[in-house]
């Protein structure tokens, strides 16, 4: 399946490297992070997130391959909430409404759990050219 046009140049943009460990938030139905794992190689590793249960079961079904494999890894949650025992290299959101400005106060929270999560790591989100960097430090 193709990813649409905004999403391939949101994957042609992100900095992947093989062996990374990927984090990706508000990961819908699972397109994007289906090819990051396709990127990474098979050292690497993608966590996509998404709140609703909906998305989850269609990354679960969209996505067999690349959890069985164990190079993803699927977890129904917002980012405020996220409760993760690893860290990121790079974590990538595409209209995450708590980091694109419209939920100021689930931000904050948001921001603080990724501080925790990449805190060597880079946030990249909608909003630029494609991306925008989202400063952590």
């Amino acid at each position: 399946m193709a990813l649409s046009a905004r999403l391939q140049a949101v994957l042609d943009a992100l900095p992947l490297e093989p062996g990374m460990r990927v984090l990706e938030v508000g990961a819908g139905p699972g397109a994007l992070a289906r090819e990051i794992v396709t990127r990474i190689g098979d050292d690497g590793v993608v966590v996509a997130c998404d709140r609703s249960a909906t998305a989850v079961r269609q990354m679960r079904e969209g996505c067999a391959d690349a959890i069985a494999s164990g190079r993803m890894r699927v977890v129904q949650a917002a980012i405020e909430d996220l409760a993760v025992d690893e860290t990121f290299d790079l974590v990538v959101a595409c209209r995450v409404g708590a980091l694109d400005g419209r939920h100021p106060e689930a931000g904050a929270r948001a921001l603080d759990r990724i501080r925790a999560l990449a805190p060597e790591g880079r946030l990249l989100i909608d909003g630029g050219d494609p991306l925008r960097e989202v400063p952590l430090r």
